[in-house]
């Protein structure tokens, strides 16, 4: 730190590391709720699975429709205001939600939160370049990441505990003032770091993502990633919950339960690959060798479940691994300029989000074409929407396979 505001190691965790972590926390919270969620609102409000996807998938439109002027105001405006002003949305948003009698003013509230926490991760990896010596970067990432898969955790069987002391309308006005919180201590809390902005006028740094985007490299590495992280995210944000409770035939508390191991073996895969990855580099194993054994990893895993086996030890390994694709931000950020790196982060969170709202919006429709009497959806639409899924991450971890392009860009 030879700039700005001098803290020490102690103070840097404290002031830095925990508030952002804490907002990630929170988003990865809000971003996996509705898979617990999910009977109480179509018990009350007497949504089908089209609804269900469609108000919950939306999360993830705004999310990603934001990630491309996200990167841009955070290199210009830095990682503290943008992210605190952000939350204020999702404090609104948590706020209509937890007022709304339909399904038009829930998709409302939860778009409201998608945009809201849309800063939360980018803003963090961004804080840790200007606070962090370059060579703990990746301790630093790996741990915030698992504070979002503790958030995933607490969306779990915590949540489904807390719904015995309070309806989800209360927890969502909870949810909100945690929300402002989290974003007063931004503020107040974080230090601001001179000289954090980058040079340039706003048509030079739109250039810079323009560049990304027609680089051979972005279109080689990133189509496995954004295929496996949405597949992921729409099942475990969502739908392996009703999948438990439906063709496992699990009770709400047990499904939880399933779901709670499953986060915590997220939060292991967040820092177990990375650690992994870097330490085979010194065996001379490129990191993309390791993305690429744990996506097909992840792949007979989905086949499993899409066999019938639903094991809690098979829901731990669909968590573990399906983090695999998130190597390839580190991966793609090191093949492009280092001032390019939040514009690269950026840019496929943007493909992620996109095609994790197609993906979650979209099982949503083929599941709701075998409803069962009584209640719940037949295996048939859960083994349609995964299995389209599962072939559609083949495609693209072949095309990985194909090489990295020759021609340079």
């Amino acid at each position: 730190m030879t700039h700005g505001v001098a803290l020490s190691r102690a103070m840097v965790v404290w002031r830095i590391f925990l508030p952002f972590a804490a907002g990630y926390f929170l988003s990865y919270l809000y971003r996996t709720i509705n898979a617990v969620l999910s009977p109480y609102l179509t018990a009350e409000l007497r949504l089908d699975a089209t609804d269900l996807g469609l108000l919950t998938s939306v999360y993830f439109l705004t999310f990603a429709a934001f990630q491309l002027p996200l990167g841009v105001l955070l290199d210009r405006f830095g990682p503290r205001r943008v992210e605190a002003v952000l939350l204020l949305f999702a404090a609104a948003g948590a706020g209509v939600f937890a007022s709304s009698g339909d399904a038009t003013g829930l998709i409302i509230g939860r778009g409201l939160i998608g945009l809201g926490v849309s800063a939360c991760l980018m803003a963090s990896f961004k804080a840790f370049v200007l606070w962090f010596p370059a060579e703990r970067l990746p301790v630093a990432n790996g741990w915030v990441l698992a504070a979002g898969g503790l958030g995933a955790l607490v969306a779990t069987a915590p949540v489904e505990f807390a719904l015995r002391l309070l309806d989800w309308r209360g927890l969502f006005a909870g949810l909100a003032g945690l929300s402002v919180l989290i974003a007063l201590a931004l503020l107040l809390v974080v230090p601001e770091r001179g000289g954090s902005g980058v040079g340039g006028n706003w048509r030079g740094q739109w250039q810079g993502v323009a560049d990304i985007f027609r680089s051979r490299v972005f279109w080689w590495l990133a189509p496995s990633s954004v295929v496996s992280q949405a597949s992921f995210l729409a099942i475990q944000s969502l739908w392996a919950g009703p999948w438990l409770r439906d063709v496992a035939g699990l009770p709400k508390t047990v499904a939880a339960d399933y779901l709670f191991w499953t986060a915590a073996a997220m939060v292991g895969g967040f820092l177990g690959l990375g650690q992994l990855a870097y330490r085979l580099t010194r065996w001379g194993i490129p990191p993309i060798a390791v993305a690429a054994a744990g996506m097909a990893l992840f792949m007979l895993i989905q086949l499993a479940v899409l066999c019938g086996f639903g094991s809690p030890m098979v829901w731990v390994l669909f968590g573990f691994f399906g983090t695999s694709g998130v190597l390839n931000y580190a991966i793609l950020s090191q093949a492009f300029p280092p001032d390019l790196a939040g514009r690269v982060n950026t840019a496929l969170n943007l493909l992620v989000f996109v095609l994790a709202f197609a993906a979650q919006w979209s099982m949503g429709v083929m599941i709701n074409r075998w409803p069962m009497a009584g209640g719940g959806y037949a295996a048939s639409g859960y083994q349609l929407a995964f299995g389209l899924a599962l072939v559609l991450q083949l495609i693209s971890w072949l095309w990985l396979l194909a090489g990295r392009p020759r021609q340079p860009d």
